[in-house]
């Protein structure tokens, strides 16, 4: 169900999706969500849909850490839980360990003595297989045995009837045709194509307010394709076309006098869905360095702040924030990751933006000030054990828990404040070869822990337009750390490395060798060149400092200084 290339090339799931089968004379609404916390808004909104959760654990990892944050969620709503102990056929699996595991982790995250007592089945999903018993495993020919399990432990949609039609948003789409789409579960009631209906949402000052509009079209899934409906019943999961002033969290009524009254009264309305609240805020800044519109399609602060917009509307974790400026906005986010997954889908979509340093968002508490903490679990190899610990004390980060996992690896708990987070997942993918797994949970807030040395080198910084040669070059790197290599378009104030001192340095890459008859060009092909550092969006968040900025294009991704000449810094 991840059909989104990043989720493919990152192998995490971003978006929510759902899909529907039919299974004897049953209709099961199976929706897939993320895992990790930074994308909680979609955890909670599609949490709100549903009536209960396969907890999906693989039989030689065992529990993950985003198995944590996304049972954490489900316990918290009373959800019914079926675990789901898949792979048995890899020659490391060890079903029964993983299962006591699993129940560990039922009762560290204070599940009650009925959701200790889950139901579980083992599986081979890739063949297609499902038993209740592993030793049937091998001889099951479908995944029957899941289904039957399902039906029989999973609850009934719970519909009130003594209310009328009502239903949830818990996600938006939009159709060429049809215009704003929203999706959510039924909760009572029928819906029926062409009648009057009203949205409850709030205003900007969180006020009620009431909007009649007519329901043009009604869909419902089948398989991963929406089909259209004359009618949906209470339990079901629907689209809706016909009103474009709609967010996530309002609720759509249905009233048998809804022609003759504007009035809906308020106790109608549906609870409105709970997010995590973000962590930090992140400047966008119209890209106006010398080299501006040469690579991307959209390159306005109108089509940036619309495409903005646009993504608020259907994420609700993030939070749009204007400025005194027009071609500065602030976006607030749960994470890190969260900003760097959306910057790189609008490079794709052809969009040129600046990014700036990320801030995190402080709290006064009786007059002192405290940060956002997270609750950081790391799944390792033993050799990287003592590498990752220093650099995780270096972000202030506490060791809270220490298990070992199988005989070559080790799994680190910390609690450590969200900034010191920030650039962590590229610099502990390095240092554990790939091989290591990083979730963490919001922990809630604490006071200031202090500085945290972040970047102590400076930059090296062009000094004049032009095309980086490797005559130039070759010498620079001996400075520090280049990020760009040779026949780079380069301007004043793009920074083109890392100096190894803490200044920074400006310095003239585009120098190329004045020629004689006795000085030729040939002896240049004796420079070697070190291969330069690849800037991501990621790693570019972590290194920048105040004064400077991530400038993101379809092509490319560099960083710059805020203030391009050199004399004016």
């Amino acid at each position: 169900m991840d059909s989104m290339d990043l989720e493919r090339e990152r192998g995490i799931t971003i978006a929510a999706k759902n899909t529907a089968i039919h299974f004897n004379d049953h209709k099961i609404n199976i929706v897939d969500t993320p895992g990790h916390s930074d994308f909680g808004g979609e955890v909670e909104r599609i949490l709100s849909m549903v009536d209960g959760c396969c907890l999906l654990v693989d039989a030689a990892e065992g529990p993950l850490p985003q198995t944590r944050y996304v049972l954490t969620k489900a316990l918290e709503k009373n959800l019914s839980i079926i675990v789901v102990i898949n792979k048995v056929d890899r020659k490391d699996a060890r079903p029964d360990e993983v299962l006591n595991e699993i129940f560990d982790l039922f009762i560290e995250l204070g599940a009650s003595e009925e959701q200790c007592d889950f139901p579980y089945i083992f599986a081979i999903a890739r063949e297609g297989k499902a038993a209740q018993k592993l030793e049937a495993v091998a001889e099951s020919t479908s995944l029957d045995s899941l289904f039957h399990l399902v039906i029989e432990k999973i609850p009934c949609p719970k519909i009130d009837q003594d209310q009328p039609a009502r239903m949830l948003i818990a996600n938006l789409g939009y159709s060429e045709y049809l215009g704003r789409l929203a999706i959510g579960k039924v909760q009572s009631g029928t819906i029926t194509r062409n009648k009057m209906a009203a949205v409850i949402g709030i205003d900007d000052n969180g006020a009620q307010k009431t909007k009649q509009f007519k329901v043009q079209a009604l869909y419902t899934y089948h398989g991963l394709k929406q089909v259209e409906a004359e009618e949906v019943i209470g339990g079901d999961i629907a689209v809706i076309a016909g009103i474009d002033d709609i967010s996530i969290g309002d609720s759509i009524v249905v009233l048998p006098d809804q022609r003759t009254s504007d009035f809906v009264p308020a106790s109608f309305a549906l609870p409105r869905i709970k997010i995590d609240e973000p962590t930090l805020e992140v400047e966008w800044l119209v890209n106006n360095s010398p080299l501006s519109g040469r690579e991307g399609e959209h390159v306005t602060s109108r089509k940036l702040r619309d495409r903005l917009l646009k993504e608020t509307m259907t994420n609700v974790a993030l939070r749009f924030k204007e400025t005194d400026s027009p071609d500065r906005f602030i976006l607030r986010a749960r994470g890190e990751l969260q900003v760097s997954i959306l910057a790189e889908t609008l490079r794709r979509e052809g969009y040129e933006f600046a990014l700036g340093q990320p801030q995190i968002l402080f709290k006064e508490v009786d007059g002192q000030t405290h940060e956002p903490m997270e609750h950081a679990i790391l799944d390792l190899p033993l050799f990287a054990q003592g590498t990752i610990t220093q650099i995780l004390q270096r972000r202030k980060g506490l060791l809270q828990n220490i298990s070992q996992r199988g005989t070559d690896r080790i799994r680190l708990e910390f609690s450590i404040p969200s900034r010191g987070l920030i650039g962590l997942r590229s610099q502990f993918m390095t240092q554990t070869n790939g091989l290591g797994l990083f979730n963490f949970l919001a922990a809630g807030y604490e006071p200031f822990k202090g500085e945290i040395l972040r970047r102590t080198t400076g930059a090296l910084v062009s000094d004049r337009a032009g095309e980086s040669s490797s005559y130039a070059l070759v010498d620079l790197q001996d400075r520090g750390i280049l990020f760009i290599g040779h026949g780079a378009q380069v301007y004043e104030g793009m920074i083109i490395g890392e100096n190894a001192k803490e200044n920074d340095l400006n310095v003239n890459c585009c120098r190329t060798k004045q020629l004689t008859n006795f000085r030729t060009v040939n002896k240049d092909d004796a420079i070697v060149l070190t291969p330069p550092r690849v800037m991501t969006i990621e790693r570019g968040l972590e290194w920048i400092r105040e004064d400077e900025l991530m400038e993101v294009t379809p092509k490319n991704i560099r960083a710059r200084k805020k203030v391009i000449a050199k004399n004016m810094r």
